[in-house]
């Protein structure tokens, strides 16, 4: 009897858990703030205004690797838009260097996981995952929900350069 209540415990924990951090399409996009690579902060709050593009990735990870040329790309066309992508590495410490490396390579922001405040973003458990934001800071993508996908060019096109285009 003991084991049974703590089960159903422990399912109304989770429940409870998981949906006080559920993140919705169409609603307003959590709190987000980071520490860049740079040493500058960033807030979401305070790129109201701009389309925000959030990836989360890693430098052992294939299809990020695939991925973030796609996204300098498409940044470089449309950044003086209002377009803003942060990168979010979650990579281990000591691959700090690999990931400045390959940063070098691009010309938008990025992070480290761990100097970024993202809870209500859920638990990132499949790399990659984007999110988008639009203008007003409603939630346009959640790449935690669905089957991974890897950014292209289509997606982008379809998905971003409309909330580009809204004023």
């Amino acid at each position: 009897m003991t084991s049974i209540f703590r089960l159903a415990l422990s399912a109304l924990f989770f429940a409870v858990h998981t949906s006080a951090y559920a993140i919705e399409e169409g609603k307003a996009a959590p709190a987000f703030t980071a520490t860049l690579l740079n040493g500058q902060p960033f807030s979401l709050a305070s790129a109201k205004g701009e389309v925000v593009i959030i990836n989360f990735w890693a430098t052992w990870c294939p299809p990020c690797r695939q991925e973030m040329p796609v996204i300098e790309s498409y940044y470089a066309q449309h950044k003086q838009q209002g377009l803003r992508v942060i990168a979010i590495s979650l990579d281990e410490d000591a691959d700090d260097a690999k990931v400045r490396e390959v940063m070098q390579s691009y010309h938008f922001d990025a992070a480290f996981e761990r100097e970024t405040q993202h809870k209500g973003y859920g638990r990132i458990w499949r790399l990659p995952i984007t999110f988008v934001i639009d203008r007003k800071g409603i939630l346009r993508k959640d790449g935690g929900v669905g089957n991974a996908t890897v950014v292209d060019l289509p997606l982008l096109e379809k998905l971003v350069t409309p909330l580009l285009d809204e004023h």
